[in-house]
């Protein structure tokens, strides 16, 4: 098997963090024993998605925060936070308390656009300035600036016995360079080059010319787009996060589960879908060398040396558990990965 252009050099893999609505407090520690055990398993990074007024996790930066105190050295990531349902300035507070409290750690990826079903939850997210709101990239832009300690007012010093600042504080230095925007389109890819962010790829892009359809392509042209337009140029950090289930420990009714679950995704990956025109790419079921040899075909694979392999949504702990230690001690190894490398 030929080498791919960039060796893979940072491994992670991203959860739902899905919950009983009965019990949640044990959906929550589900995936912090998951986090935990990414690290010992020596996964470089572990990315959490939000999930709101669902099933899953609502408040990322919390769940995180609470990940920092039982990790050491596991990078923590958000992909994605949709800014539309957040304030940049709290948000910024939160992101930057976090990344202290973890070491410098911590890697938020967030996303524009209104929130999802916005008609129904917009008296309740903003009951007096919803036709006001901006979400598109000037709401991401406001929290890099925040992050990256521009002045959020005029004010500063000191009012009696208290000191105020005129940046968000606590400030995180090295938060800034550690900002990830996740985006599936030509046009989000280049934003993000210009405004210095890392890029998060995944298993969704927009087909937004006439078929016949490659993801793998589709993908590429938007990674070379934001490189192209990114002040670091080739060395642009972009991530990819494609779903990939290695079954080389699985037990025979995992891998029926598994390749069951993928076929019946399989048909929304051969032309685009909805609107928005989204076409997802297949996921990556099978032993672990069969995996490798199609990412190492695959285009957009072949130009990043980090991934976050997403996990599936509705499998069980034990099925994350034999996952995850396929990804880290066959997938890995045979992409070239080493644990610290």
């Amino acid at each position: 098997m030929p080498p791919t252009p960039r060796p893979l050099r940072k491994l992670g893999f991203l959860t739902i963090g899905l919950f009983d609505g009965a019990d949640p407090r044990r959906g929550h520690e589900s995936t912090l024993e998951i986090i935990e055990l990414g690290e010992r398993l020596g996964f470089d990074s572990a990315w959490v998605r939000h999930r709101h007024l669902q099933y899953g996790i609502s408040s990322p930066v919390a769940v995180l925060s609470a990940a920092s105190q039982r990790t050491r050295r596991i990078e923590l990531g958000t992909a994605v936070v949709p800014l539309g349902w957040e304030n940049p300035l709290r948000l910024a507070e939160d992101l930057a308390t976090v990344d202290l409290l973890s070491g410098g750690r911590l890697n938020p990826g967030v996303s524009a656009g209104p929130p999802t079903h916005f008609e129904q939850v917009k008296d309740a997210l903003y009951p007096d300035t919803a036709d006001l709101e901006d979400f598109g990239h000037g709401r991401v832009e406001r929290l890099l600036d925040f992050v990256r300690g521009e002045p959020v007012t005029d004010f500063s010093g000191v009012e009696g016995f208290e000191v105020f600042s005129e940046r968000v504080q606590p400030h995180s230095p090295g938060l800034g360079r550690r900002m990830w925007y996740g985006g599936g389109s030509l046009r989000s890819a280049r934003w993000a080059g210009e405004h210095g962010m890392n890029l998060l790829t995944s298993s969704v892009v927009k087909a937004e010319e006439e078929g016949p359809w490659d993801f793998a392509a589709l993908q590429l042209a938007q990674i070379r787009a934001f490189r192209a337009a990114h002040p670091d140029g080739e060395a642009a950090r972009v991530s990819q996060g494609l779903v990939v289930i290695p079954t080389d420990s699985a037990s025979a009714g995992q891998r029926a589960r598994y390749a069951q679950y993928a076929a019946g995704r399989t048909p929304r990956t051969t032309s685009p879908q909805g609107p928005a025109r989204l076409l997802f790419a297949p996921d990556l079921v099978g032993p672990s060398a069969e995996i490798a040899e199609r990412l190492h075909a695959h285009a957009a694979f072949r130009e990043v040396d980090e991934v976050a392999f997403a996990l599936p949504f509705t499998f069980e702990h034990e099925d994350y558990v034999q996952i995850l230690t396929d990804m880290a001690t066959r997938l890995g190894p045979a992409l070239g990965w080493h644990p610290g490398g």
